[in-house]
């Protein structure tokens, strides 16, 4: 069972992290929730307390069913591409879906196989330089350029082990993800898209998805923000999940 934390009062709420964080990298969002919801706090695979636990998106989004049961789901990035198959999977379970810079997959093959060489390449440089020399380095990728030393999370991030995030890289990294972009019109719940206005990627991938899901989707473009919104501007992230969550 994946390492798990619940707190809180109400309708149940998982959140899900991105790669290199844990569990307690939603702590300082959730804790305002919890007089209205329970908070179900999950350590993604090869992540945190479930550093041991090493699971592929499928295997690892049915981990997260078994450990949130019926409940609204909220996935960033890595934490987002396993919600959206948990969804996809187990529909039963998800009453509503929420997905922070998240993809559908990578559709083109070659694409994808370069992707996996990407990966590799990385997860054996996590072996071979240690966590905190790559966590600095991955901190320092464009993507990540609106986060700040108070919240980029470093201190939290470098509790993961090399040997775990490297196996998280091979076995949910990107190129891994099988593509369900022809699957998405299947997603009858409640669907709440958000990228943040820099990540320019994200927000064609956010607009295309929202686009597929249909008209039960929402897309909300969060201002002055890359890839990680909840992040550099809570206050607007807070809002919108808030808003999504009365109806």
């Amino acid at each position: 069972m994946l390492s798990s934390d619940t707190f809180g009062v109400g309708e149940r709420l998982v959140f899900v992290h991105g790669f290199t964080q844990t569990k307690d990298s939603w702590r300082s969002i959730t804790k305002t929730m919890s007089n209205k919801n329970e908070i179900v706090l999950i350590d993604a695979p090869n992540h945190g307390d479930s550093n041991d636990i090493s699971l592929n998106l499928e295997t690892g989004a049915n981990a997260i069913i078994d450990a949130g049961e019926d409940a609204t789901y909220i996935g960033y990035s890595l934490g987002a591409r396993l919600c959206l198959t948990a969804a996809l999977s187990n529909p039963k379970h998800v009453k509503r879906l929420v997905l922070i810079s998240g993809t559908a997959g990578i559709e083109d093959s070659v694409e994808r196989q370069n992707r996996i060489a990407s990966d590799e390449k990385l997860a054996n440089r996590i072996t071979q330089i240690g966590v905190p020399t790559f966590i600095n380095e991955w901190l320092s990728l464009p993507m990540f350029a609106g986060l700040t030393p108070e919240t980029n999370q470093r201190e939290m991030r470098i509790c993961n082990t090399a040997t775990a995030l490297a196996s998280s890289l091979r076995l949910c990294g990107a190129g891994k993800q099988q593509p369900t972009w022809s699957r998405l019109k299947e997603l009858t719940m409640p669907v709440l898209i958000i990228a943040g206005q820099m990540d320019t990627k994200f927000v064609e991938l956010a607009k295309r998805m929202a686009d597929l899901v249909g008209s039960q989707a929402q897309l909300k473009i969060i201002a002055n923000s890359g890839h990680t919104p909840h992040l550099e501007q809570p206050g607007q992230f807070l809002e919108i999940l808030q808003s999504f969550l009365k109806h």
